[in-house]
């Protein structure tokens, strides 16, 4: 055996060690609300992709293990402090909330409970690993964020947002395809029938799961800043584009099939459908920042030796 090997190995593991023990004495703090976020999630059709996410950022972190460099970490008492005070800040909000008569829905009750869980966790992995949190550790731990549900509110305009930009998309859809339509906010008027664009049709819960595999695909895939932004970005027309789609499809075998498709299953059950679609330009995109990226990279090359001969 290496002698060094050890000295190597050793710290890493006592301090995985103590992250393992604190996390799970934080966990255990927040028990019930954990306990409760899960049970949401599980009778939840928008927020049932929250069971993924501790998993998700756990396989990343354990994919790293062996490269992380965590010798001689301090702990970083600034930034644990601030992640301390935003989930104080949470729970002091709840207090003071219930103090004034609030009676929070589960849903916003989880929201508030599950941000200070995921900030006193940042606080703690800042306490234990501190100054040495390496690098790629920095957007599992930040993607647990995905684990906290909307605020009630928050899902209503963002739902409200997606009806009308999905209404005006479809309403552009017709008029591509020649298909006469008058549109007054979210009612479609064809021909022989009228469509109006409801919250179920928002395409919520498609965004947030396209928005997570876009922050995902951006770090694993893309290297720049500017390009894993390009992604991400891109979620939002492209969910316009979805939605738009999918309203228009379904209004055009109304008028030239049958106005009995309003309650087929390509509108009731069509959504992983049209879902897979807009994985296709999601994907083609992805390709061309990566090429771009490479080309950027190759380009840079000669630079840099021009450089180091001047």
């Amino acid at each position: 055996m290496n002698p060094g090997s050890h000295l190597e190995t050793g710290p890493p593991r006592r301090l995985f060690l103590r992250l393992a023990v604190a996390a799970g004495l934080l966990a255990a703090l927040f028990a019930w609300p954990l306990f409760r976020l899960v049970s949401f999630a599980l009778h939840s059709e928008l927020f049932s992709y929250i069971l993924l996410i501790p998993v998700i950022s756990g396989y990343l972190i354990w994919s790293v293990r062996n490269t992380l460099n965590l010798q001689a970490a301090r702990p970083c008492w600034t930034g644990a402090l601030l992640a301390f005070a935003a989930g104080g800040a949470a729970l002091a909000a709840y207090a003071l909330g219930r103090r004034a008569g609030w009676e929070p829905a589960a849903q916003d009750y989880l929201s508030l409970m599950t941000l200070a869980f995921v900030c006193c966790l940042w606080g703690v992995c800042l306490v234990i690993l501190g100054s040495r949190l390496p690098e790629r550790l920095h957007f599992p731990l930040a993607f647990l964020l995905f684990a906290v549900p909307l605020p009630r509110a928050w899902q209503d305009h963002i739902d409200t947002f997606f009806q009308y930009k999905s209404a005006a998309m479809a309403e552009a859809f017709c008029k591509a395809a020649f298909e006469p339509v008058a549109r007054n906010g979210l009612i479609l008027r064809l021909s022989h029938c009228a469509l109006r664009v409801n919250p179920e049709c928002s395409g919520i819960h498609s965004t947030l799961v396209l928005l997570i595999v876009g922050f995902l695909a951006g770090f694993l895939f893309l290297r720049r800043f500017w390009t894993r932004a390009a992604l991400v970005l891109a979620v939002v027309p492209l969910a316009i584009l979805r939605n738009g789609f999918r309203v228009f499809v379904i209004g055009w075998l109304c008028v030239h099939v049958s106005p009995d498709m309003i309650d087929s299953p390509i509108h009731h059950h069509g959504g992983p459908i049209f879902f897979a679609l807009s994985l296709i330009p999601f994907f083609l995109l992805l390709v061309f920042l990566r090429k771009w990226e490479s080309h950027a990279r190759v380009a840079e090359v000669p630079n840099t030796q021009s450089k180091e001969r001047i």
